[in-house]
């Protein structure tokens, strides 16, 4: 079924494929009965105004009707994102978000009042109230909401702005069904006979080995993008729109200062991070040569930079053989680790492959009352799908520890964490691969393609983060997003990124409008710092003792119950320098210096 030549409808996916998300609602019926209670309990709301200071009763019972809402709703709302996932175009997938984000929206309305009668509670009172054993579920979401004090608006003003939360999905929902459901990409001529393209179907063409059929799906979707550039630089530009008016209003200097500002994360990190990598783009340039000479072109094309350099001995992998060779790779993080990962791989956690209209790549969706989910589109003739399995289960097992060690206001970590545990269990993956494989063939395949991993997480995505920069700058300057400025930013970045081993097409600089993560701004940039410190923390355990493991394990445990530049430093790695951005730049320096032997270039 992986690797089948049509794709299934979502009706013929068998079960023992698909994840199972009764955990969050044992079926429609019973979430239209939740999403009715949660309805419900919205005018209860209005009874704990004005109260919050009275008394500290009063204060907890606020919290707490808070907690109960916030539990029913998050598990309505990932019951209902999920299920738009499986299939984008299924309308009674789309109606039943569509009502949870009505609700969610009356909800936060009614509770806009919140924020904003809580930053006026005495400082005593709430630090008297917050040393109570009492407060354990609630000291930590607390605090937090009171460092943002300095940007918490009236409560008409945050009222407003929760109501607009629907509305503002719509650049992002747009551009989603736009890319994932109604462009119609065509198919491919093959050796093999004519094969559709899709979205999630693109990333196997640029690996097919035959650089005729690659070209013919790079042109291909291009031309497809082509034909919407206008409307999907139009919905980049409403996304960028909305960003700079969030911040303005709540008295924010830029977009990307209200982006860093929740997670305590300083503007100097993302400056650290493009800094350090545009020094290093030199070793960059260098892989590219390599590749351009490992393949004998006069040049490459933005079609050649994906496909592996060897053939491997063994390039397929079923899914269970990936989950096996993961669950071994993982052995140094012990038992209950590698149990419960293993239980959940092949258990209910993941949607496995592709289908129509399933939202293309992969993530992994951790909720505190239901099973950490994981949607793939999984290939077994693509080796980085069982790196991108090994990915989102580390997502998914961080988020396993975080709820199991944290209360529900502050089990959630950020974002910024989360690449780390993602990308550790990459780091471990490889090392695995790399030491077990007998074939030398095999050994370059795993080196290439661990260098491409590393390029395509620390060099691409701060690529991309640079590209957000720019544009959020740019309009933030009074400059006009038009699809001309976006294509001309994009190509100078793509130049100065690829070196001059590349020739691009006209048509190349379109793949600036055509990122998802775009749409959730200065996202990407996590990415690459979650790489650097997991080849830092990755290195740590594998060369450490019980101590190294169990900090590792301390990271994974803290959940949101610290800020992500102090969680990793209890893991032993200080992202606030640039020193972890310079050593995994060296890392890929050594490795492709590593592969470049081994290509005899």
């Amino acid at each position: 079924m992986a690797n089948s030549d049509s794709i299934p409808a979502r009706k013929d996916v068998p079960a023992e494929h698909r994840w199972n998300l009764s955990k969050l609602a044992k079926d429609e019926a019973s979430w239209d009965a939740e999403l009715a209670k949660f309805e419900a309990m919205i005018p209860g709301i209005e009874k704990f105004r004005g109260k919050l200071a009275d008394s500290k009763e009063d204060f907890f019972a606020a919290l707490s009707y808070n907690r109960e809402m916030g539990l029913l709703g998050e598990r309505l709302g990932y019951y209902a994102q999920l299920r738009v996932s499986e299939d984008e175009g299924d309308s009674a997938s789309r109606g039943r978000a569509g009502r949870f984000m009505m609700a969610m929206t009356k909800a936060e309305g009614a509770a806009a009042w919140l924020l904003p009668e809580l930053q006026r509670v005495p400082d005593d009172k709430v630090d008297a109230w917050l040393a109570d054993p009492a407060a354990d579920e609630y000291r930590v979401f607390v605090r937090k909401l009171l460092r943002l004090k300095p940007h918490v608006l009236s409560e008409a003003e945050e009222r407003l702005l929760a109501l607009q939360a629907e509305a503002n999905e719509t650049a992002s929902d747009a551009f989603s069904v736009l890319t994932n459901v109604d462009i119609d990409f065509g198919t491919v001529d093959t050796p093999e006979g004519s094969k559709p393209l899709s979205q999630s179907a693109y990333s196997s063409f640029m690996q097919n080995p035959d650089r005729a059929v690659r070209e013919a799906a790079y042109r291909k979707f291009y031309a497809a993008f082509d034909g919407h550039r206008n409307t999907i630089a139009t919905l980049y530009s409403g996304s960028c729109k909305l960003d700079k008016y969030r911040a303005t209003v709540r008295k924010y200097p830029s977009a990307r200062a209200a982006a860093l500002f929740p997670d305590d994360v300083s503007e100097a990190v993302y400056d650290n991070l493009v800094k350090t990598v545009n020094a290093n783009l030199p070793t960059l340039h260098k892989y590219y040569e390599i590749r351009r000479k490992a393949m004998k072109l006069p040049e490459l094309r933005h079609w050649d930079v994906y496909v592996p350099l060897v053939p491997a001995a063994k390039s397929k992998y079923s899914y269970e053989e990936a989950v096996a060779h993961i669950e071994k790779a993982l052995a140094p993080l012990g038992t209950e680790y590698v149990s419960t990962i293993k239980a959940g791989l092949l258990g209910g956690w993941v949607d496995r492959y592709e289908n129509k209209g399933k939202r293309s790549g992969a993530f992994s969706a951790g909720s505190f009352s239901g099973d950490p989910y994981i949607l793939m589109n999984y290939k077994d003739d693509v080796i980085r799908d069982m790196f991108t399995l090994a990915h989102e289960g580390g997502h998914s097992m961080h988020s396993w520890y975080a709820a199991r060690n944290n209360p529900f206001l502050s089990y959630n970590y950020t974002i910024f964490e989360a690449e780390v545990a993602s990308t550790f269990n990459e780091a471990l993956l490889f090392d695995h691969m790399y030491r077990e494989a007998k074939d030398q063939s095999l050994r370059t395949y795993l080196l290439n393609s661990r260098v491409d991993d590393l390029l395509a997480t620390l060099f691409r995505q701060t690529m991309f983060a640079e590209f957000e920069m720019v544009a959020h700058a740019a309009l933030e300057g009074g400059t006009p997003l038009t699809v001309d400025f976006f294509r001309a930013e994009y190509r100078k970045l793509l130049e100065k990124y690829f070196g001059p081993s590349m020739k691009f097409e006209d048509v190349s600089d379109l793949e600036g409008l055509r990122i998802p993560h775009f749409y959730g701004a200065f996202y990407v940039y996590k990415y690459s710092t979650g790489i650097s410190a997991s080849i830092a923390l990755a290195k740590r355990v594998l060369s450490g003792g019980e101590k190294e493991r169990e900090d590792y394990f301390k990271f994974l445990k803290s959940g949101g119950s610290r800020y992500p530049i102090e969680a990793l430093k209890v893991a032993g790695v200080d992202m606030s320098t640039p020193q972890p951005i310079e050593a995994a730049c060296a890392e890929f320096g050594r490795l492709v210096d590593e592969l470049g032997k081994s290509l005899g270039v």
